[in-house]
């Protein structure tokens, strides 16, 4: 790992930690995100305020955050492009403007995908949208997609990220843990669900 990396890593990690759901929902004047549902910033808390639109531009911008700081750094560097990514996973997660208590990472995970394999990133959302229609739990459809994205990125598409999203889909995991009990208890919130 160079000073290269090491910049790309920070640069990621502060575009990452730009807390989208937090900023909409207050700006839309519905106060603190944190405080309803979850207690998560990402897109599906945000859509327990009832609002679909400010939930969309989450996912959108919490995407976005991800995929641009590949973009970014891979055209300076394309060997920094997924340091940057990984950067950006860890900002959502853990932003320092909010005392490093952040979102899922799920929609960012999806971001960066996108820039690094976008053909991997249509079948995670493929999966996605599969599971959460069949079953309407937002979680499982993510942990469901987060397990089949080292396997296609290293049999469809690019393998030498394949560790990279390995590292990224168990701490989707982690992050996930609740979800987990709570999936398992038959308590988890459906997706539409409010707060």
């Amino acid at each position: 790992m160079n000073y290269g990396a090491i910049l790309a890593l920070v640069c990621g990690y502060l575009l990452g930690s730009i807390p989208f759901g937090l900023l909409l929902t207050r700006a839309a004047g519905l106060g603190d995100v944190r405080k309803i549902g979850s207690g998560n910033i990402g897109a599906t808390n945000v859509l327990r305020t009832g609002n679909k639109g400010l939930a969309a531009a989450t996912l959108l911008l919490d995407a976005l955050k991800g995929t641009a700081a590949v973009l970014i750094a891979g055209h300076l560097a394309p060997e920094l492009a997924p340091w940057a990514g990984f950067g950006a996973f860890l900002g959502h997660l853990f932003p320092v403007w909010l005392g490093f208590k952040g979102g899922k990472g799920v929609a960012t995970y999806l971001g960066v995908l996108i820039g690094l394999a976008w053909q991997v990133a249509l079948i995670f959302a493929l999966v996605w949208l599969v599971m959460a229609f069949l079953f309407r739990y937002s979680s499982l459809a993510a942990l469901t997609a987060a397990v089949i994205v080292p396997i296609a990125l290293y049999f469809l598409s690019a393998p030498q990220n394949a560790v990279l999203f390995v590292v990224m889909s168990i701490i989707v995991f982690i992050k996930h843990r609740a979800n987990i009990s709570r999936l398992i208890a038959g308590t988890e919130g459906k997706i539409g669900a409010k707060g």
